[in-house]
């Protein structure tokens, strides 16, 4: 009786012993963690536009410098007063325009170096009377009112070169950039009215220039990603002369009686001087391609 049941006991042992081995044995599959997400990376080419504002800093000074006979112009009136100025006011304007350029990030690091070519629209302009006559101190007793008239404009169109540096984590991009600004300036200086009678001075006169002048551009802003390709931003750009920003110019042209002779002492000069320019946008940029690792 001890006999059979021992063998039972016995099979039962290794058999089952067996079966819980092979159990043991067998491997057991964990699910992976899930990967953490791609580090976004600014590195790329991208094309852009963008819709701002400008003003400038400073009116433009208007400088009447006379010739090597009389002290100034002095709206026609021969030694009426010495050199003097003026200012004309060229306002604000809506600018608009694109962007092309691109951008470099090493991988694990946070600084983005790029260069980016902007260009667009931009016409600030003004007009002024040279306000020699006033009550205190006329010029003839007929002539009530200044007729010297002084113009500037800045524009149509302006262009930057800049390179620029950032500072990223994630899709958040602060930078600052700077470089070179082309932009067109054009001044004139008009006397149209020759008839003393009707209040004006004796002689016409009339100068003008038109020049592309090269800046210097400085400024920064930030930009924010979205998604993979497109990204928004806002900007700042100072346009002018790095520590002394204002460009000087001198234009000069002949006075003429309304006889038609040219009056003695050569050319009559104005002196024109421009101080800088604030721009302020936001833009959006499409980019070609984005890296992420």
């Amino acid at each position: 009786m001890k006999r059979p049941l021992l063998a039972g006991v016995a099979l039962t042992a290794m058999f089952g012993g067996s079966a819980l081995g092979a159990e043991l044995r067998c491997p057991v599959y964990k699910v992976p963690p899930p990967e953490p997400p791609p580090v976004f990376n600014w590195t790329g080419c991208y094309i852009g536009g963008y819709v701002g504002g400008a003003f400038s800093a400073q009116d433009a000074i208007f400088t009447d410098l006379g010739n090597s006979t009389f002290a100034s112009f002095s709206g026609g009136i021969a030694g009426a007063r010495g050199s003097h100025s003026w200012n004309v006011g060229q306002g604000n304007s809506f600018i608009g325009g694109g962007t092309l350029g691109c951008n470099y990030q090493q991988v694990g690091s946070p600084f983005v170096f790029g260069v980016e070519g902007e260009g667009g629209y931009m016409k600030l302009q003004g007009s002024a009377f040279d306000p020699l006559i006033n009550t205190a101190q006329p010029v003839t007793a007929v002539r009530a009112t200044p007729d010297v008239l002084g113009s500037a404009k800045i524009g149509d169109w302006y262009a930057l070169i800049t390179g620029r540096v950032g500072y990223a984590w994630g899709a958040t991009l602060i930078y600052i950039k700077g470089g070179g600004a082309f932009v067109p300036f054009q001044t004139s200086v008009v006397d149209q009215c020759a008839v003393t009678a009707a209040g004006c001075g004796n002689w016409l006169i009339s100068t003008s220039s038109s020049k592309t002048i090269t800046y210097g551009t400085l400024g920064g802003g930030i930009e924010w990603a979205l998604g993979s390709n497109w990204s928004i931003k806002g900007e700042y750009m100072f346009i002018g002369l790095l520590g002394d920003p204002h460009e000087s110019r001198t234009t000069c042209g002949f006075a003429t009686l309304a006889s038609g002779a040219t009056v003695g002492g050569g050319p009559f000069c104005f002196d024109h001087e421009f101080r800088g320019i604030h721009t302020a946008k936001v833009g959006l940029n499409y980019r070609f391609e984005v890296s992420a690792y």
